[in-house]
Parts: structure tokens; C-alpha cells; sequence
């Protein structure tokens, strides 16, 4: 730790790259991991000025009994980059807040931050280490169809809505390669994470 705050590694991917399951192989390996999906959509069912943030800018249909209406919310922004843009102006401030708490109420040296978004929001900059897991793209396809029941085009309009792997990896310190089997993956998560070791 340094000054009292750990380690901070960030953990980014597209859709479909595997970047979840590296950082559970990492969590496994002892560092704390802040997803900060998760902790979005938590944020946008609980924090009540970011809900009255996406309904001003959304209308009332952004929200249903269940909490956020995600399929409208989804066809709002991923055709519309200025909507995108907006929703993500909205929910990252709270997330940034909600992940300095969470990281100054951790014991470890290292901390992870697993966000999809981690370059684009710019939250790579807060980080001591940016890792990138990236696979071949058909891989990251038929993977995201199998786990989400996407259509390929849909699949396809995501990815387009990302930064391309080449964007990530030149904002990278480390780059973890995804296109083999799950040994392979743990692998290259255990050879990153002695990596990291020896710059603390």
C-alpha cells in the first residue's frame, strides 16, 4: 500500500473477451474485485438522484416495478451515441464515488476494478495498472450468443458501440490473450498476476 491505498489494477474487455472470468481467477488468487457493472446496475435500481437523472433525460418508461426498464434503456442508447454518451455521464460519477468507498474500506495491497467501459470512461486513469483481455473476434461472438442469446447483429452493433482491442491494448500494461481454453485463461491470469506482484 501506498500513502494507505492499495494497489489499483483495472481489468477491461469487450463483449464476449472473457474479462469476467479472468477476474474471477484473480479474485481466487486473493485480490478484491469491484465490478463495476454490477455496481452500475445496482446504482441506477438504488441511488435515488441517479434515477431522477435517467428519467429526466429517459422519460418514466426508464424505470418499471422491477426498477430499470434495461431492454428500453438498452434500445435508447446503443443506437444513439449522444444517448449513450448521456446515460454514461450519469451513472459514471456515481460508480467512481461508490468504488473510492468500496476500495478504502478493502484490507488488501491490490484491488481490482472490472469495468467494460474502464478506457472510454476514462476511470483507466485511476488505475496503477490497466490489464486487457482480448480474443479472437468470432470467438467473442459465438460466446456472447451462447451466454446472452444475442443476435449476431446485435452482438455486432455492441462491439461497434465499444473501442476496438488495438485502442485497449495501447492504453494496456498487460495484456491477457483469451483464445484458448479455460487452463489457458487461469494461466495467463496467475503469469499477470506475479507480474503485478513484483511492481508493488
Amino acid at each position: 500500500m501506498k500513502n494507505n491505498q492499495p494497489f489499483v489494477a483495472g481489468i477491461t474487455g469487450g463483449i464476449g473477451s472473457g474479462k469476467s472470468t479472468a477476474a474471477k481467477f484473480f479474485e481466487e488468487l486473493g485480490i478484491p474485485v469491484y465490478n463495476s457493472d454490477t455496481r452500475a446496475k445496482t446504482i441506477q435500481n438504488e441511488n435515488s438522484e441517479v434515477k431522477v437523472k435517467i428519467i429526466a433525460a429517459f422519460g418514466e418508461e426508464a424505470y418499471n416495478i422491477n426498477g430499470l426498464n434495461k431492454p428500453y434503456l438498452s434500445k435508447q442508447v446503443f443506437q444513439n451515441n449522444e444517448k449513450l454518451k448521456l446515460l454514461n455521464s450519469i451513472v459514471h460519477p456515481a460508480v467512481f464515488q461508490d468504488f473510492e468507498n468500496w476500495k478504502k474500506a478493502q484490507k488488501s495491497d491490490i484491488v481490482m476494478k472490472e469495468a467494460a467501459i474502464l478506457i472510454e470512461s476514462g476511470s483507466y486513469k485511476d488505475c496503477d495498472v490497466v490489464i486487457s483481455v482480448v480474443v479472437d473476434l468470432e470467438t467473442r461472438i459465438a460466446r456472447t450468443i451462447e451466454r446472452d442469446g444475442l443476435s449476431r447483429e446485435e452482438i455486432l452493433a455492441r462491439i461497434n458501440n465499444q473501442i476496438s482491442d488495438e485502442e485497449r491494448i495501447a492504453k494496456s500494461d498487460f495484456i491477457i490473450d483469451n483464445n484458448g481454453d479455460l487452463a489457458h485463461l487461469k494461466n495467463e491470469v496467475e503469469e499477470t498476476f506475479i507480474k503485478i506482484k513484483k511492481m508493488i
